[in-house]
């Protein structure tokens, strides 16, 4: 937490568009925190580079450092994603890869609003689902009672931004205290520096980093990594940013 005590939640949109209904439920949130909680959004969607293992050493592109110090920094993060052709955007998908290998989001508590409106063909169920698999994958704490469905239709967001629908003001005040509760009962030894574990070495400039072993990942995350490898994986040796990598580097 802020030296004065302050909660710091990081809200990331997964959408690029002008006038996005997940950004706007976003500002929104950040316009409903209470007293001790402080809440960022991140705006630099557009501007990180296209996920590369390769790049993904010290010194790291700007965007990508300033990314992972945003994250370092926060208690908790906040999605909120659209979904498009059925899955995540790609945009959103890169920023999720580049946060695989600096391990700042490892045991940090992380939560979604799905806005997706009552049309959407899966009530964007698919991306979330990948989501959830991602975050696994990071090994993210996910705050399940912080992850919540409120569809948000493009005719609530006001001229200045804003979701004036007492409804969704309701559901999103909720999903914050969800996760302030979530962050201050957490241990001490769990706090923004360190995760239920074994603790990396948050993405500084110059820092080696260390990675808890795969085999501390979930049951669940493990079981989809090894329907994509094709094989049993060396659960032992390999970490998850060496896997990340070698998935990566497989052709096709």
């Amino acid at each position: 937490m802020a030296a004065d005590g302050a909660l710091r939640i990081l809200l990331v949109s997964g959408s690029l568009r002008s006038g996005s209904s997940n950004a706007a439920v976003l500002r929104t949130v950040r316009a409903l925190v209470p007293d001790g909680v402080e809440a960022e959004l991140y705006e630099r969607l557009g501007t990180l580079p296209h996920f590369n293992p390769d790049d993904d050493v010290d010194p790291l592109p700007p965007a990508v450092s300033e990314l992972r110090a945003g994250i370092a920094a926060a208690d908790a993060v906040l999605f909120c994603t659209p979904e498009y052709a059925g899955a995540l955007p790609g945009s959103f998908k890169n920023l999720l890869d580049w946060t695989v290998g600096g391990g700042e989001i490892y045991g940090r508590p992380v939560a979604w609003v799905n806005a997706s409106g009552h049309a959407a063909p899966t009530g964007g169920a698919n991306a979330h689902d990948s989501l959830r698999i991602v975050l696994g994958y990071t090994g993210a704490d996910i705050v399940e009672g912080a992850c919540v469905r409120i569809p948000v239709a493009r005719a609530m967001v006001g001229a200045d931004g804003l979701i004036d629908d007492e409804g969704v003001r309701r559901g999103l005040t909720a999903a914050i205290e969800a996760i302030a509760a979530h962050v201050r009962a957490r241990p001490t030894s769990t706090s923004r520096s360190a995760g239920p574990g074994p603790a990396p070495v948050l993405g500084i400039r110059g820092a080696r980093r260390s990675w808890p072993p795969l085999a501390t990942a979930t049951a669940d995350a493990l079981a989809t990594l090894i329907r994509h490898d094709g094989k049993d994986m060396d659960r032992g040796g390999r970490t998850g940013r060496d896997e990340h990598n070698h998935l990566a580097r497989r052709p096709g």
